[in-house]
């Protein structure tokens, strides 16, 4: 019998996630039943949104039990089919285990176009974090030509095509990211406006003041805390404040106190708006077709920081919290060979 590995949650952490929270095991390889189809992976994603998976609480994502296996997105080839319409050598994408192999019902699964770009992309800029920027930017923020657009985590696979989508809107854009490295990217290669480094100043909000004299017509939040503390005060009347992620608190063993700040919406009469991704799974289509259309013109540009071999899977998940990765962090768990 063939072998495959997957990694398990082996313990719940307690603040940062660490490697004994995590369990490399080896098992016989999965079997596709009928309309099922075992998938090979060449690309894992790992995203902030998994810390909550690991707690044992409710949220907008089901938590992980201990003991069973973690799930991601991917990238994989078809390895043997039991479903129509999908045959070996395909390459596929969809929500799929930590795992080198892994079977899926194929209708859960999303045939990718390598003529869109590398297939890794598919798990980037031309899959959930692109449609996530594409819809939370278009739909939720509602920019206007002339609008000042500020972006937190702004070098990140979000927050990047958030900015780009933005300026090809005609708005002025404002990043905030946490080295220079970040900052030199999305000014010198992005073209963003103005960008803050939040870790070099003793004054985010006075940099923010003065990146943004006219106020804040959008806010992009990715992050929340401190950032989103110091964007507050500038918010104009009609501001909309589209907010994707809280990362700044995904490993606080204890929740700030709050909100304090609401007075401001009364003065501003600003909206804000929490959005999930998956409430445009009926649309991702649309943003599809554009995303690939801006990258295949040269209007939209991505970086990705691979990290290859399955077994750092856990080193590049954890890596997110450290503000290691420019652009989207991947997981390189096999070569693909067009």
């Amino acid at each position: 019998m063939a072998t495959t590995r997957q990694w398990r949650l082996e313990s719940r952490p307690v603040g940062e996630p660490t490697h004994e929270n995590f369990d490399l095991v080896t098992i016989d390889r999965p079997e596709p039943g009928p309309g099922e189809v075992l998938v090979r992976t060449l690309y894992q994603s790992v995203d902030p949104y998994m810390r909550g998976r690991m707690r044992d609480a409710e949220s907008y994502a089901e938590p992980w039990d201990v003991g069973d296996p973690m799930k991601a997105g991917v990238v994989g080839e078809v390895v043997e089919s039991r479903y129509d319409g999908l045959e070996a050598g395909d390459v596929v994408t969809g929500e799929l285990l930590w795992a080198e192999h892994a079977v899926a019902h194929g209708d859960d699964l999303r045939q990718v176009n390598p003529d869109h770009g590398p297939v890794s992309t598919a798990l980037g800029v031309l899959g959930m974090p692109g449609v996530t920027a594409y819809f939370g930017l278009l739909d939720v923020a509602e920019p206007t030509p002339g609008d000042t657009v500020v972006v937190s985590a702004a070098a990140g696979a979000v927050g990047s095509v958030v900015g780009q989508l933005a300026r090809l809107n005609g708005a002025r854009v404002v990043g905030t990211a946490g080295s220079d490295e970040k900052i030199a990217w999305l000014t010198d290669d992005l073209g963003f406006d103005a960008a803050i480094n939040y870790k070099d100043t003793d004054d985010l909000a006075g940099a923010v003041a003065e990146a943004c004299p006219d106020g804040i017509d959008v806010y992009f939040d990715n992050v929340g805390g401190p950032i989103t503390d110091a964007v507050w005060p500038l918010l104009n009347v009609r501001s909309r404040v589209a907010v994707c992620g809280q990362i700044s608190i995904y490993n606080a063993t204890e929740v700030p106190t709050g909100p304090r700040k609401l007075g401001k919406l009364i003065e501003s009469r600003a909206r804000v708006e929490g959005f999930l991704v998956r409430d445009y799974e009926g649309r991702w289509g649309e943003a599809l077709d554009r995303l690939s259309t801006f990258v295949r013109e040269g209007d939209l540009h991505y970086r990705e920081n691979v990290v290859e071999g399955f077994e750092n899977a856990p080193d590049a998940f954890m890596g997110l919290f450290e503000g290691e990765n420019v652009g989207k962090q991947l997981v390189e768990v096999a070569e693909y060979e067009d």
